[in-house]
């Protein structure tokens, strides 16, 4: 829920231009209604003071506290060399710890006035630490008693038991977002109800004017209570439907239903496979044969751990569509996936991908790689084979999007690591189709269920959770540079130890390391003193190569190595005739080599939790079990340090992406810090609202069945339109 139009008043235009100009800049608040959907993240009780002991270090905090004293001292200093500095302290209180205030120079005047010991005021700044103690230096503060006017200023804005306490900048303290609210709340009262009146009601909750006066100014805990629980349920609700219109759009849309021959390619296929699918591949066969057979296009994502056999799903589905005389394209998000995709497809159908050449079996058909390096006589004859139908599959990176690339007849698109797309991406493969073709989006990052119906909740879902037999299990373990070097040395023997029994193993730096010198040194004196720039695939080779790893085969692989030298290195590492590859996240996704069993992560506490999580994929491919040794310099309590641990805890993807929702803002979950827009749930959190989310579903699914263009819900419509301006929309398309 964003806009209404009552409340589209600009606020320059109601709190001044200053205060405006740093809410737009600051917090991204620019109408009326923006201010009134920026909500307090917690309260403070009038007779409760803040817990001092839990202050956030580094971070701006907001404490109602007691002064206990305040001493002014002198000092000499450069400034004022004859004793002449002025410096007030003042140690504040609220039961469970005490804090110190610092004021200097000029500064001291008033709050030496202000602050005398047993006044109760609300100090805000940034906590930092001197001599080892806890201390706000400067902070401002607003008192909380005082006498005449301002007394009765003070009691009026905060009025009511509970103060609010808003998400808040440098800029702008809690207090002033607080006043500025104040405000605009009579506005509130013009706020249009989204939610169906039988909805609100069924559910026993307080309308929209009503929440916001509750949530910005509550008497008691069950106001904030029933404010939050009516806000949920606008967000998600609104976001269902749209959600649900989009589902409805799709379903309305014209496909070619493809039914696979009874003895055709997939039969073939099926027949010389030398292993029996898993159960879950069966199942999720099953569904999308099912779709497939269906005159509506196919929207199915396919979320398979690592290692979960996606791609022999995906194969099937694909050779499904080829057998009804349809073509199935796939799109990966790089050249080395695409390579590797071709490359273990035509290896899996054998004589069944010759189809026109000698040899080839009598079902079978031609599998076509298409990637933007191609040199332009391989690249004319895959076209041609595309245009022509001769290629029933074809396998490719961007470069299938191209208006010179067209399809006989084409059934099926499948994607690859979905989150790596853009919809425009998607959609102009889906538009050289003559109908649109079925869709099958494949992720490895396991989804919980709440995002996958938040963000995919287009996309039927299916999920891949065993793994296939002959799968090894893999041993991860945090190598704690910084305090036990020691541990370090023990991973390169580690290393070394893999290599003499035959097996190959990866080293996964964050940076490649030849960035131009300028880009690199763009950083202050104090970050390099705090962060050194992230290890370098180019100098850890080096330095692997003629220290702990000397005598082994190193080879490094990168984003930016041309194509060619990509494709080249991977075959030498595929082919056994390299040891250790030393490589950015570029071996993130799909690539397979089950002879590499150890893989060692430097900085690993750069990478995201799903992204650790798809690269120890890599490894423990084969029957030999896999090590993984995440390597890190944070100290042991830092929860970087803590997410490291939890990856090496668990192989449960799922549970890992619980954990990694937990530590990101929510917003992020929505591709926000992607897409650079707000996100638009301020109430919902996608993990603990499963259950406001599900239901929110069933009732948007009704909602637009019965009026699709939701004309008896003018409000919801108003909302809607908010919430999927332009940015929005286009982020829910991309999924």
């Amino acid at each position: 829920m964003d806009l209404v139009p009552a409340l589209e008043e600009p606020l320059k235009k109601v709190l001044g231009p200053a205060t405006a100009k740093v809410m737009a800049e600051h917090l991204g608040l620019h109408t009326v209604g923006d201010l009134l959907h920026h909500y307090p993240r917690r309260y403070e009780e009038r007779g409760q003071l803040t817990h001092l002991a839990d202050l956030p270090m580094d971070e701006h905090a907001t404490v109602v506290a007691q002064v206990a004293d305040a001493r002014l001292m002198t000092f000499a200093s450069s400034k004022a060399p004859r004793g002449k500095g002025q410096r007030l302290e003042v140690t504040i209180t609220d039961g469970s710890g005490r804090l110190q205030l610092v004021f200097f120079g000029n500064g001291v005047h008033k709050p030496h006035k202000d602050l005398l010991p047993g006044t109760r005021a609300m100090f805000s700044g940034k906590v930092s630490v001197f001599n080892r103690r806890l201390q706000l230096a400067h902070p401002a503060y607003e008192l909380l008693r005082g006498d005449g006017d301002e007394a009765a200023e003070t009691v009026d804005t905060w009025a009511g038991s509970l103060i609010p306490l808003y998400p808040a900048t440098a800029k702008l303290e809690s207090w002033k977002i607080a006043k500025a609210v104040q405000t605009v709340l009579p506005s509130a009262q013009e706020a249009v109800d989204p939610l169906p009146d039988s909805l609100r009601e069924g559910r026993g909750l307080v309308s929209l004017p009503e929440a916001l006066l509750k949530i910005h100014r509550p008497h008691t805990k069950a106001d904030v209570e029933d404010a939050r629980a009516r806000l949920k349920w606008d967000e998600a609700f609104v976001l269902q439907v749209a959600l649900a219109r989009r589902r409805h759009a799709d379903a309305q849309l014209p496909a070619v239903a493809r039914r696979p021959r009874p003895d055709g390619l997939l039969t073939a296929f099926d027949a010389k496979l030398p292993f029996t699918l898993t159960d879950g591949q069966r199942k999720v066969s099953a569904e999308i044969f099912g779709d497939l057979a269906t005159e509506h296009p196919m929207h199915r994502l396919l979320q398979g751990e690592v290692g979960s056999g996606k791609t022999m799903v995906a194969l099937r589905a694909m050779l499904a569509v080829v057998d009804a005389g349809g073509q199935a394209a796939m799109l990966a998000p790089t050249e080395v996936l695409a390579q590797q995709h071709h490359r273990s497809i035509t290896e899996m159908m054998g004589e069944l991908a010759e189809g026109g050449m000698l040899g080839g079996a009598e079902d079978s058909t031609k599998v076509v790689l298409l990637t933007g390096s191609m040199g332009t006589a391989a690249r004319r004859q895959a076209l041609l084979d595309l245009v022509t139908g001769e290629a029933g599959i074809v396998i490719g990176t961007h470069a299938l999007i191209e208006d010179k690339v067209q399809f006989h007849d084409l059934g099926l698109v499948v994607v690859d690591e979905q989150h790596r797309f853009g919809v425009e991406q998607r959609d102009a493969l889906r538009g050289k189709g003559k109908q649109p073709p079925h869709l099958l989006v494949m992720t490895a990052t396991p989804i919980p269920r709440t995002v996958a119906m938040t963000v995919f909740g287009d996309l039927e879902t299916s999920v891949l959770d065993q793994l296939p037999a002959g799968r090894s299990p893999i041993a991860s373990h945090v190598v704690p540079a910084a305090d036990k070097p020691h541990f370090l040395a023990r991973a390169w023997e580690r290393v070394r130890e893999e290599v003499s029994n035959g097996h190959q193993a990866y080293v996964v730096c964050p940076r490649i390391g030849d960035e131009e010198e300028g880009k690199a040194k763009k950083k202050s004196p104090e970050d390099d003193a705090e962060k050194r720039p992230p290890l370098a695939v180019l100098d850890i080779a080096d330095q692997l190569a003629k220290g702990p790893l000397q005598g082994l085969r190193v080879e490094v692989l990168h984003g930016r190595m041309p194509p060619d030298d990509k494709d080249a290195v991977m075959r030498r590492f595929a082919a056994g005739e390299t040891d250790v590859l030393v490589a950015t996240t570029v071996i993130e996704v799909g690539v397979n080599v089950p002879n590499a069993t150890a893989m060692v992560i430097m900085d690993a506490d750069r990478f995201g939790v799903s992204q650790l999580h798809q690269l120890r994929g890599r490894v423990g491919r084969g029957s030999a079990p896999g090590l993984c040794l995440l390597v890190s310099e944070m100290p042991e309590a830092s929860p970087a340090r803590q997410r490291l641990t939890a990856v090496a805890s668990t192989l449960d993807g799922f549970e890992l992406s619980r954990i990694d929702l937990e530590q990101r803002r929510e917003g992020d979950v929505l591709g926000q810090a992607q897409s650079g827009v707000r996100s638009s749930l301020r109430m919902l959190t996608v993990i603990d609202d499963e259950e406001i989310i599900a239901e929110a579903r069933e009732e948007a699914a009704a909602v637009v069945a019965a009026d699709l263009e939701l004309k008896r819900l003018p409000g919801l419509r108003t909302a809607l339109d908010a919430l999927l301006d332009e940015e929005r929309e286009q982020y829910l398309d991309k999924g």
